[in-house]
């Protein structure tokens, strides 16, 4: 892993920590309400079985959007102890292994999900994991992988326009970003990315107008601004200490912690700003999720 890195602000590699602000009363209902889930399905029981076991799999799922990665590895466990190793739990356990800093048996966890319906996601972790050591362009290589079966997912576009950003290659990283901000124009993390490329390709009034529109702190634009500056000159990024709150692991660099939804005027005027860099919309109607 290079070393705090800006990567840090966001690659889920460097989320070995857990969070300090556990939600409190909050997560330990969602993890009573998880035991309770695997308690109430006896063991055998068949297809009627089925409903609980994707209530569990939620569950876990809402630990982990807690932060509670080493609390998710434990339920992991006794899900699949009662209903047996699926592609869902195995991948839940390869994102909280990840996070939780366990990356040898994170790697073996994404790679046993090639050749599953996850497959996708095996390759999009394995290339957290190689941007996690500094390897961008085999972290490009993964992620390109993943979007062969997973083309419009936002997040994964996100994630390898950003290595390829890291891998010097930005003009290559450009469909990908812009096609993020149109798929997922609700998620600020993925906006910041692409004003990240937008400032690092020369297109200081379109980063500007974009982060207005996200309404950024000082302390993020300059983090952002001085990331481009960064990626101009091949040094290292800013270190995990002088970055702006608001900043946190989840994906690959430059995704914010914040995931509620942007108001309307605001993802509005932010798909104005990226349009504006190209002249012409940001992906096709085709591309579009709905």
């Amino acid at each position: 892993m290079i070393a705090l890195s800006l990567l840090c602000l966001g690659l889920s590699a460097c989320g070995s920590t857990p969070r300090s602000d556990y939600p409190g009363a909050g997560a330990a209902r969602e993890r009573q309400n998880a035991q309770a889930a695997a308690d109430a399905v006896p063991a055998g029981e068949g297809a009627g079985a089925i409903d609980s076991v994707g209530t569990y799999l939620r569950l876990i799922e809402r630990m982990q959007q807690d932060g509670l990665w080493f609390a998710s590895l434990a339920h992991v466990d006794a899900l699949e102890a009662r209903h047996g190793v699926l592609p869902a739990s195995t991948r839940l356990r390869a994102d909280a292994l990840r996070q939780t800093g366990q990356d040898a048996a994170s790697a073996a966890a994404y790679r046993r999900l090639v050749g599953t319906p996850l497959e996708s996601a095996g390759y999009h972790g394995l290339g957290l994991l190689a941007g996690g050591r500094g390897d961008f362009a085999e972290a490009a290589r993964l992620m390109e992988q993943a979007r062969r079966s997973t083309p419009t997912d936002g997040l994964l576009l996100s994630d390898l326009g950003y290595a390829l950003l890291r891998a010097g290659r930005t003009e290559a990283a450009r469909v990908p970003l812009m096609q993020a901000a149109q798929l997922r124009p609700d998620q600020p993390q993925v906006q910041a990315n692409l004003a990240l490329y937008l400032q690092a390709s020369g297109r200081a009034d379109q980063a500007s107008a974009l982060m207005d529109a996200q309404g950024l702190p000082p302390a993020s634009r300059e983090a952002i601004r001085q990331a481009a500056r960064d990626l101009a000159s091949g040094a290292s990024a800013v270190s995990t200490a002088d970055l702006p709150a608001g900043f946190a692991a989840g994906g690959l660099a430059l995704r914010t912690a914040t995931r509620a939804s942007l108001p309307r005027t605001a993802t509005a005027t932010a798909t104005a700003a990226a349009r504006g860099a190209d002249g012409a919309p940001l992906a096709p109607d085709t591309g579009r999720t709905p």
